[in-house]
């Protein structure tokens, strides 16, 4: 018996997917059929190898070097996907970065980067891929869970900056929803990746927070992106989704 793939025939364009969830969401909806553009700053190496992974399995997929704090690199490479595969359907915006520091200390260098990545970046490809997307289409954000619990000091301003995801999440569904494009904000806890690794000190006193004493995988966020991409979540728009673990109960 042949399993149908919920995303067969559609385009997606990932914002940072040459490692950790950003990779392994490209390789979850090329599963299930989606064929994929995914973006990365430097690891040009990561990047490839998501690639790779993907064509081997039978799927479809690019990778664009594009820096998400440039309005023109992010512009360009969505232009670029639909050159190459005539259409987009599901943008993820998963880029993002985090500095922490006192708010004394905090530079201004590091607010204008946190706030380029992870606010500006995610208003700019949402208006590009507004423009040629259809009904159905997809607008996920990848945001954090500090948006409403920051348990730690230091950690202000990437707080804010996922708050702000949270708003604009909401005016933005209102705006496409006519359209018939959901838009949806999937608000990770502590995910076992490079940047943040589920053992050491400050995993350990994570882990104290939260319900399930364990940090997630990027495979389970990646799973409920793929939901949220897929024809049974056409009826979500505006939401803004925990999958932390218990961290904000």
């Amino acid at each position: 018996m042949s399993m149908s793939k919920t995303l067969e025939g559609k385009v997606a364009f990932i914002q940072g997917g040459s490692r950790g969830i950003g990779a392994a969401t490209a390789k979850r909806l090329a599963k299930e059929g989606a064929a994929v553009v995914l973006t990365y700053v430097s690891s040009a190496a990561g990047a490839n190898e998501v690639v790779q992974a993907i064509e081997a399995a039978g799927g479809r997929a690019i990778a664009i070097k594009a820096d998400s704090s440039d309005e023109q690199a992010i512009r360009g490479a969505i232009r670029q996907t639909v050159e190459v595969f005539g259409r987009l359907d599901i943008l993820v915006n998963n880029a993002g970065v985090l500095a922490v520091a006192p708010i004394e200390d905090f530079s201004i260098e590091d607010l204008d980067r946190t706030l380029a990545v992870n606010v500006r970046s995610v208003v700019i490809a949402s208006q590009e891929a507004a423009r040629v997307m259809g009904e159905g289409g997809r607008i996920i954000t990848i945001g954090s869970t500090n948006a409403e619990r920051m348990p730690f000091a230091g950690g202000s301003v990437y707080a804010m900056s996922k708050a702000a995801v949270v708003g604009f999440t909401k005016g933005l569904a209102r705006d496409l929803g006519p359209r018939g494009i959901t838009v949806n904000n999937v608000q990770p806890g502590p995910v076992d990746t490079d940047m943040n690794p589920d053992q050491g000190d400050f995993a350990t006193s994570l882990k104290q927070l939260m319900a399930l004493p364990r940090y997630g995988q990027a495979e389970e966020i990646a799973s409920f992106v793929a939901y949220l991409a897929g024809p049974e979540a056409g009826y979500i728009t505006g939401a803004n989704l925990m999958i932390d673990g218990g961290f904000s109960a």
